[in-house]
């Protein structure tokens, strides 16, 4: 490797879109792109079940700094319920705890019942789950029969559609804020049903700004490590927060706010947003003082 290379290889900043294939969890996914980059610094932003396929969003280089606010963002899911048994970890992969009849259970019963969970809802973790109780896992505790006590979190889902009615099983698309558990959600529901449900399958469309669209399957991006050729799929940091206001820097700001200082803002600014520079490279993440109206930046990424 010539030097050229290496220092290319230390500069590179930005986001991989993976589509998750089923049977692998979310840190295979991360470990496989280190081995294939090289690079040691890489991490997702969102787990998704081993069962789980579709978009995982994975930050390389200095770009996982963005990590705390690319994981705040919304989600999509395609999600399979499987309505008339309930299981210990609402999945399939679970004993199951109950089993009720559904022949009973219309789509328009399903679908009034789905709509009670759109909104601003509290809900309760899956027992096995990655939730901390007291610095332990909560499936680790389950694993091991004790009783797993998790409080509920408020959530909000934005909204639920029911795609296909194929009894017992339904098909739903669920777009909601990060942290909410589509198991809680179709354990929940099968409650609220009276029948008892649990997810069977998972895949998530859309996480934050990016969809199945902007995914590569993970087999071409093991293909591509092999052949040289995977930066084609790299996209840049600044595009990880691209819902976010730009504000486009002059030199010196940059040069202002690379040494931590503030520059003014304009007025009525956002609360946050992108500083850019003119080539459109992520330069800083800036917060507003709405008592001075200045940007205090938050991350500088422009060294």
């Amino acid at each position: 490797m010539d030097n050229s290379q290496i220092d290319v290889r230390n500069a590179i900043s930005g986001v991989l879109v993976v589509d998750k294939p089923v049977g692998l969890t979310s840190h295979d996914v991360v470990q496989i792109i280190r081995k294939g980059t090289n690079i040691r610094r890489a991490g997702h932003t969102g787990t998704l079940d081993p069962r789980a396929s579709g978009v995982l969003v994975v930050l390389i280089g200095p770009a996982v700094r963005l990590s705390e606010y690319v994981s705040a963002s919304d989600k999509r899911y395609q999600a399979i319920l499987r309505l008339g048994a309930s299981t210990d970890t609402y999945d399939a992969d679970g004993r199951v705890t109950r089993s009720r009849p559904v022949e009973h259970i219309t789509e328009e019963q399903f679908q009034e019942v789905l709509q009670r969970f759109v909104g601003e809802i509290e809900q309760v973790p899956p027992p096995f789950s990655a939730v901390k109780i007291k610095g332990r896992k909560a499936y680790e505790m389950a694993r091991e029969g004790e009783e797993v006590d998790l409080a509920p979190r408020k959530i909000t889902v934005y909204s639920l559609e029911l795609l296909e009615w194929a009894p017992p099983e339904a098909v739903i698309d669920v777009y909601c804020s990060s942290g909410t558990y589509v198991r809680s959600l179709a354990h929940d529901l099968g409650e609220a049903l009276g029948c008892g449900a649990h997810l069977v399958g998972l895949r998530r469309t859309k996480s934050g700004r990016f969809t199945l669209r902007d995914a590569v399957p993970l087999r071409k991006l093991k293909e591509a490590f092999v052949e040289g050729n995977w930066y084609q799929y790299l996209i840049p940091a600044a595009e990880a927060l691209a819902d976010w206001p730009a504000i486009e820097l002059t030199e010196a700001e940059i040069d202002t706010i690379r040494h931590g200082h503030r520059i003014p803002a304009a007025p009525e600014s956002p609360a946050m947003a992108r500083g850019i520079s003119e080539m459109g490279e992520l330069v800083a993440l800036l917060a507003l003082d709405p008592a001075t109206n200045e940007w205090q930046p938050k991350k500088v990424f422009f060294s």
